[in-house]
Formats: structure tokens, sequence, C-alpha cells
């Protein structure tokens, strides 16, 4: 449904965004994930036609959006828009809503049966009377969101939509996205920070990454498959080891870090220099005893914890084994293990669950 090509943009000669490509596909949720700073918010506003490219062009539904401001503003009345800090017209919530509608010359007929449906699209329907600047952050995304859908857009788009929202606030909001996309076929494209929302809630996913898109992928392939250290770095994979194949038979290869043997699944040939990408929830951690033996996991290194640190729900551990390795465990895992820092532990990691990369730059070790 979109289609961008080579995409620049420049502000004052500073190159914002460089050389994108991508295909947006009609019904698909669409998330953009990057640091801050790295270009996310300029390619939302350049496919919602607030600013034009430098370079390339965006293509939408066949049509190039490279015309007379009349022919953008046709183009853009098929998209929403909902901002990172959504502002309210300081009236009603139901005249908020309303906006939209009235711009485009709709009916007071058509608004009085669109903005009650709106309001309850996204649980405020008792709040069409309410002063807008009255609400509650969330309650302000919500009224944005019905703002943007009372317009029945073919395209959503969503500038970090649950930012510096509580989180009983971001979760109404993420059902909302996925309810919309489900109840009306809606295309959404979004932009985030937060790597958790990415993978509950996108089709797929592109990484911006200091301007350019640096990967496009399914959930699986960014997180668990990224392209590139960078990449991997900001999708959470901490443990990132350099080595050597050694021998590699039908795929399951054995690759020497250092003075340490990995067993890896993966294509790349003996002498091929490799990196390895862990996730630390793939990696399970025993105490040091007679477990480590009743394991089939191939990969077992005995290593000291030197760090502990909350993650959520979870104990996010690093383990010394000659080389360090982060691992994600339970609390109750940790409290029932008696881990501390100092405990000797033995960590095991799949064969199957290590990324493996060429590396031909880097150094074995």
């Amino acid at each position: 449904m979109i289609r961008i090509e080579h995409l620049t943009k420049k502000f004052n000669g500073v190159e914002t965004l460089r050389e994108i490509d991508l295909t947006i596909r009609a019904g698909e949720i669409f998330t953009f994930i990057g640091p801050s700073g790295s270009g996310k918010t300029t390619l939302i506003r350049l496919i919602d036609l607030l600013e034009r490219p430098t370079a390339g062009r965006i293509v939408f539904d066949g049509q190039d959006t490279a015309g007379t401001e009349l022919e953008r503003l046709t183009i853009r009345r098929r998209i929403g828009m909902v901002f990172q800090k959504p502002a309210v017209l300081n009236t009603t919530v139901a005249e908020n809503v309303a906006f939209g509608l009235k711009f485009r010359g709709v009916s007071q007929e058509e608004i009085r049966e669109r903005v009650p449906a709106a309001l309850d699209l996204v649980g405020l329907p008792h709040f069409a009377d309410r002063r807008a600047p009255t609400l509650s952050g969330g309650e302000m995304h919500r009224v944005a969101l019905a703002r943007a859908m009372v317009t029945h857009p073919e395209v959503l788009l969503l500038d970090e939509p649950t930012a510096n929202l509580d989180p009983v606030s971001s979760n109404m909001i993420e059902d909302l996205i996925i309810r919309i996309n489900k109840k009306f076929g809606t295309t959404i494209i979004m932009s985030t920070h937060d790597m958790l929302q990415g993978q509950r809630l996108a089709d797929h996913i592109g990484v911006i990454m200091g301007g350019r898109l640096a990967q496009v992928g399914s959930i699986n392939d960014i997180f668990y498959q990224p392209k590139g250290r960078e990449i991997a770095r900001f999708v959470g994979i901490d443990t990132i080891l350099k080595g050597i194949v050694r021998n590699n038979e039908n795929g399951h290869a054995c690759i020497d870090v250092g003075e340490v043997r990995f067993e890896a699944i993966t294509p790349c040939p003996p002498g091929q220099r490799v990196a390895l990408y862990i996730r630390p929830e793939e990696v399970t951690v025993t105490l040091t005893d007679d477990s480590v033996q009743r394991t089939s996991v191939r990969n077992q290194f005995v290593g000291k914890v030197t760090k502990i640190m909350p993650n959520g729900p979870f104990i996010r551990l690093t383990v010394d084994c000659g080389f360090p390795v982060t691992a994600l465990i339970t609390r109750m895992s940790c409290q029932d293990l008696s881990i501390g820092v100092g405990t000797v532990v033995s960590t095991g990691i799949k064969a199957t669950a290590i990324h493996v990369l060429p590396d031909a730059h880097g150094a074995p070790g």
C-alpha cells in the first residue's frame, strides 16, 4: 500500500534520513524502532506528508505523493495521525473528536453519528461533554485516537503512542491499536522506543539506525537474527562473542572462542571468522551439581556471577565464564537457587539458540 523509494531528508544541510527503501503492506502493523534521534519521527512525518523529502519518493496506494498541495491534501485525508504529545483544544471532548470532520465539511447529522461511535471505540462513551484539558494523559491519548479514527482513515500513524504513560494506560492504548487493526483492517504505522511493545504489536519491524534503515523483518528476524552488532545491542543482546569455525558437518559447527569451544547451527565453513549472538533469555542457569550432567544442552560453561540487575519481573545476571554471559531468569528462580554476586553457576546454551554471522573484520576470542 505504501512504497518508499530512495527516501532522503535533510534539514539545514544535515542529513536526517538516507536512502530509505521500504514497502508497507495494507492491513499490517508496521513498527519503526531505533535509538532517540535516529530519524523515526521524521520518517513518520514524511509518510504523513507533513514534510517533503529532499530526495526519493513515497507512493501511496499507487499514487506518487510528490504532487500539488491539493493532491497531497486528498491523500492526507486518507491518513490519521496521533502525535507523541497529542494536543487538545480547550473545548469539550466531543468537539475535539469532531474537529477533523468539520474541517472536511461533514454534515452535522453525520458528525452526531460518528463522534459517539469513535468515543465508544476508545472506551470513553460518557466523556463527550467533559472539557478536554481536564483529562489525564492516558485519556488525552485515547481522545486523540478517537479524533483520528472518526475520519475512517485507511492508514493510522502513531508516533511513540505510549510515551510518558503509566503501565495501565499503555496497556489500554496497545489493546486499542490491536482492536483497530483487527476490526477495521486499518494499516497502522508506528514508532516506539519500547522493544517489548514492538514485539507485542508488530507484524513487521524496521530498525532505524543513524538515519538508515538497518534491517526490516519479522519479530523473529529482528530480535533473534539481527544483522549486526549495533542492532543486536539495541534489541537486548549483550552476549556477543567472536570466534572461528573449526569444523562444520551438515550445518552443525564447532566454533572456537578463545580457548572455549561452542557448538552452533550455521552454514559458515571451517576457517570463517564469526560473531555469536546469544539472547539472555536463551541462557539457562543452574547450580554446579549433578544436574549439569542430566541436560542435553550442548554448550555448558561454569562461571561466577559478577552482577545482578532487576529487569522488570526478571533478574538479569552477568556470569564470568572466562567470557561474559548475560542470562535472564525469574526472580523466583534467583531466590530458589540463592544466587548472589560470587555464586558459582553453570550456564547452558542450546546450539540452536546461537545466532551466527560472518565477522570478517573481527579477531577471534
